[in-house]
């Protein structure tokens, strides 16, 4: 950083299993972002993300809002995984109530044959309705569409 004092950094997080400590460390570094991804709906945490708890998701990013509330936190979701529109909303209203600032959301890709397989391929017309919706809950930055990762243009915001 000494050398180019213009570097921001993202960070993208695990869970910690919830310990405030690790989540303090991170944070101790400033990044200009803290971002953790929730990835999917509450309905399909078990099977997507197996050890890891919506819940624990959602306090982590509560944590980092309660400790540092002048560092954005920012959360992705992954879709075509078998949720509904209704279940999406529900997520993007979970993680605003804990002052997540910013969301991406994209389409899930089944990386191997051992992954789970794609239930949906979402249109990039739904892609671009949810994005309205993020929006209009709330959600500072949103960037939403069939190729968006959690550190799209990561940059840029």
């Amino acid at each position: 950083m000494a050398a180019n004092p213009e570097t921001q950094v993202e960070v993208l997080t695990p869970d910690f299993r919830g310990e405030v400590r690790c989540i303090e460390t991170v944070l101790a570094a400033n990044p200009v972002c803290f971002n953790h991804n929730l990835e999917t709906v509450r309905r399909l945490q078990g099977p997507v993300r197996r050890g890891a708890k919506y819940e624990r998701s959602l306090f982590v990013l509560e944590t980092v809002k309660q400790l540092r509330p002048d560092i954005d936190t920012k959360s992705g979701l992954m879709l075509g995984l078998g949720e509904t529109e209704a279940e999406i909303i529900e997520a993007m209203t979970d993680l605003r109530e804990v002052g997540c600032d910013r969301l991406t959301i994209g389409q899930y890709m089944r990386p191997s044959l051992e992954h789970l397989p794609v239930q949906k391929y979402w249109h990039p017309d739904e892609f671009e309705r949810l994005g309205q919706i993020a929006t209009s809950v709330g959600f500072s930055h949103v960037r939403s569409g069939p190729l968006v990762r959690s550190s799209y243009h990561a940059g840029k915001e």
